[in-house]
């Protein structure tokens, strides 16, 4: 004789059922790893009405030296890149620290890379020259080519010598922002971050910004943090074989 399920039984099926629903639910909710930075960079490419044409639909040989820079900081994003600041003995020139990971100076770094320009090399140079330019915030006696081109402040200080400054006061005009911008912010904990306009904009126009505070990422921060720098590099007069 075959019984009737119970009525606890009934309601702890139901409960069972709950359970797995509000689960599979949760799970839809949360993107994969890295799929959030896809949907930043990837979901953008009509905006306004308009088609958005991404570096990576240009042409290599036709590609600016902005391109290159844009191109060279997604690849940060593709890789998924971790943050880490660490300082790391890394080679010279063309010094890097691990692949899969890096502070937001290292997005800079990397990007400007895929436009032939080292800046570890330029920078370190510089800095050798013109010592007493830069800040004096960790106690140097001279500079370390492994760490120096790694630090927000030591950047900011080479662009305002080399690349087209552009006061944070007109950039309020979001056409003021051209993709491989420079943008520096200050950060309301304390410390600066730096990162790249990208090519993609936002609904409502704001560039994307290309960056790595907690993990390479692409995203709507432009206006997130006070803006204190905005560089234009390299220079169309400056020569890229240097």
């Amino acid at each position: 004789m075959i019984k009737k399920p119970s009525l606890f039984f009934k309601m702890r099926c139901q409960q069972v059922f709950l359970v797995c629903c509000i689960a599979v639910f949760s799970l839809l909710l949360i993107p994969g790893c890295g799929m959030d930075k896809k949907i930043d960079s990837y979901m953008n490419r009509e905006t306004n009405g308009t088609e958005q044409t991404l570096v990576e639909d240009i042409p290599e040989q036709e590609r600016t030296e902005a391109d290159w820079i844009v191109y060279g900081a997604r690849q940060e994003v593709e890789r998924g890149v971790d943050y880490d600041m660490s300082y790391y003995d890394i080679e010279y020139p063309g010094g890097d620290p691990p692949e899969d990971r890096g502070a937001c100076t290292d997005v800079v770094i990397r990007a400007l890379r895929y436009a032939g320009i080292d800046l570890q090399k330029r920078l370190h140079e510089d800095m050798s020259e013109n010592f007493n330019l830069y800040p004096d915030n960790w106690g140097l006696a001279e500079p370390d080519p492994n760490i120096d081109h790694r630090r927000v402040p030591n950047q900011m200080v080479y662009f305002e010598r080399y690349a087209k400054a552009i006061p944070p006061g007109e950039t309020e005009d979001q056409e003021a922002y051209s993709a491989g911008d420079i943008i520096v912010w200050n950060l309301p904990a304390g410390g600066k971050h730096v990162g790249i306009v990208s090519d993609i904009t936002s609904e409502d126009g704001t560039p994307l910004i290309i960056h790595n505070i907690s993990g390479a990422a692409e995203e709507n921060v432009l206006g997130r943090w006070e803006i204190i720098g905005h560089y234009r590099y390299p220079l169309l007069s400056y020569n890229l074989k240097n």
